[in-house]
């Protein structure tokens, strides 16, 4: 698919310099100039990057530390999904992804009542540390589906960048799922997902995990998958196993046997995982974080940065549906800086609850 600017495409630029998209989206906040990388981190040379490199499809490192060769796009719009936050340019993944994305939005259509997905964050075009947002997501394996479901008419671009989220969880009430939101439809997308043999996990709010562990009644062979994290209250985030011989990508640790449903998620519920941290002694040295660089990445992610990038808007579909024409790489947009804006910080590498 040749590579082209849209009228959407253009519309939305138009709206976004016009501030008809917030001035988050844009600018950032006012302590965007703090969260700015320094610009040979890895996190802002990935991040600059429009498009994915000619080459494999091959992911190199982990979840939370590594890059991708070859990606391809998921298209903003299929029969059974649309794509979200198109300004991040970070619906790229490695195919595997991007397949199993759209056989679980067909799947889920046709047989558990939900009527499409809102895919968020996959990847950048090569992977790679993001600017902002997640910790993981940076081999092509990672991706967050909102919790809303699909509306009935296809998004403009404006609606797609400020669609708010839907949490889960009843304002006021710690841990609990707001009955008047949640739906059985909510909870057969989940196991859906769990289903596939190539999801490794699916990262989820505690009080959704204890809601499942409560209420479902199938199959529980996969309810181990679903671990509970901090946030994800209103999107799940699915990471797939590394493809069968991808000798680059570093495996995580196979999830418990059990349904996950004992003392592991019992300790979410104490007040323990929601202590500040402790303060430093008084006579600590404060340590200022290093960022992270290329060199800190797989000795491939150099090439990979470097590597020609394709001559065209690379979108793939499993399914036999005609792709929907790509939207061109919005890199003249900054990343959105505000918080408010992005979805919950992403799970750490080994499960261990985190805030990083």
């Amino acid at each position: 698919m040749a590579l082209h600017t849209t009228r959407t495409f253009q519309t939305f630029l138009k709206l976004a310099f016009a501030g008809v998209l917030g001035a988050s989206l844009v600018a950032g906040d006012a302590n965007a100039e703090q969260k700015q990388p320094s610009p040979g981190s890895a996190k802002a040379l990935f991040g600059a990057v429009a498009l994915p490199n000619q080459g494999a499809a091959q992911a190199f490192g982990f979840y939370a530390k590594g890059c991708m060769s070859g990606a391809v796009a998921l298209p903003t719009d299929g029969p059974t999904w649309q794509t979200m936050r198109l300004s991040r340019n970070r619906r790229w993944g490695n195919p595997a992804m991007i397949s199993l994305l759209e056989q679980l939005s067909r799947d889920a259509a046709k047989y558990d009542g939900w009527p499409g997905l809102l895919v968020g964050d996959i990847s950048q075009p090569r992977g790679g540390p993001m600017f902002n947002g997640h910790a993981s997501h940076q081999i092509g394996l990672d991706a967050d589906i909102w919790l809303t479901p699909m509306p009935a008419h296809p998004m403009s671009v404006e609606e797609r960048e400020i669609l708010p989220f839907t949490t889960m969880l009843q304002k006021g009430a710690f841990l609990t799922i707001n009955p008047n939101v949640w739906t059985k439809s909510h909870a057969r997308l989940l196991m859906r997902a769990a289903s596939y043999p190539q999801v490794e996990r699916i990262f989820v709010n505690p009080a959704i995990k204890k809601k499942m562990c409560d209420t479902w009644t199938g199959d529980r062979t996969n309810l181990g998958k679903l671990r509970p994290i901090y946030g994800h209250d209103s999107h799940f985030h699915i990471r797939m196993k590394c493809p069968p011989g991808a000798a680059s990508c570093k495996p995580q640790a196979p999830v418990p046997a059990d349904d996950g449903c004992g003392k592991s998620l019992a300790w979410w519920f104490t007040k323990e995982p929601w202590a500040p941290p402790k303060p430093p002694k008084p006579d600590a040295k404060p340590v200022k974080p290093r960022e992270v660089m290329v060199s800190d990445l797989p000795n491939a992610c150099s090439s990979v940065l470097t590597a020609p990038s394709v001559d065209s808007v690379q979108t793939a579909t499993f399914g036999g549906a005609a792709a929907a024409p790509a939207v061109a790489p919005m890199a003249v947009m900054p990343a959105a800086a505000s918080d408010e804006a992005l979805p919950a910080i992403g799970p750490v590498p080994d499960d261990k609850p985190s805030i990083e």
